[in-house]
């Protein structure tokens, strides 16, 4: 069953254990992805690959984890904990993210690969990392990985 189609009917279920947080989550979830279809210039009733589905998720993950960030900055902690608890909700749709040590054997197999020698090959170096872990690792560590092994 495809991840869009997963969310919808863990609507009822959400509703049924009368789980507020959860459902205003997978209710956001489920209008930002049919949002996304209408966009693709397709029919609303349709569902979304689990690519695209995928994409739409770790933007809303990107949005809330930027939210949190805003408000910690503003001392707002009263509007921290809900953002938490829906990112939670969020992360446990997504694919288990690989850490900084998985990345770093990836990273070192790749670097001898290319060739890379310095900073010069920074952005040649990354684009293909990020083109090899696409979906598998955050963007940021990534980033942490190339600079530890370029500096």
């Amino acid at each position: 069953m495809a991840i869009h189609e997963t969310i919808k009917k863990s609507i009822p279920d959400a509703l049924r254990a009368h789980d507020e947080v959860k459902l205003r989550t997978l209710r956001s979830l489920v209008t930002a992805m049919t949002n996304e279809v209408v966009a693709k210039k397709r029919k609303p009733d349709e569902f979304l690959t689990d690519d695209e589905a995928l994409a739409v998720i770790k933007r809303s993950v990107n949005q809330h984890k930027d939210s949190i960030e805003q408000f910690t900055k503003a001392s707002r902690m009263d509007l921290v904990e809900p953002e938490q608890a829906e990112l939670a909700i969020l992360e446990a749709y997504l694919p288990a993210m690989m850490n900084r040590d998985e990345i770093m054997t990836v990273a070192k197999a790749k670097m001898v690969e290319l060739g890379v020698s310095g900073k010069a090959d920074a952005g040649k170096f990354t684009g293909a990392l990020m083109k090899e872990l696409k979906g598998k690792a955050d963007g940021a560590d990534v980033k942490a990985v190339v600079d530890s092994l370029l500096s």
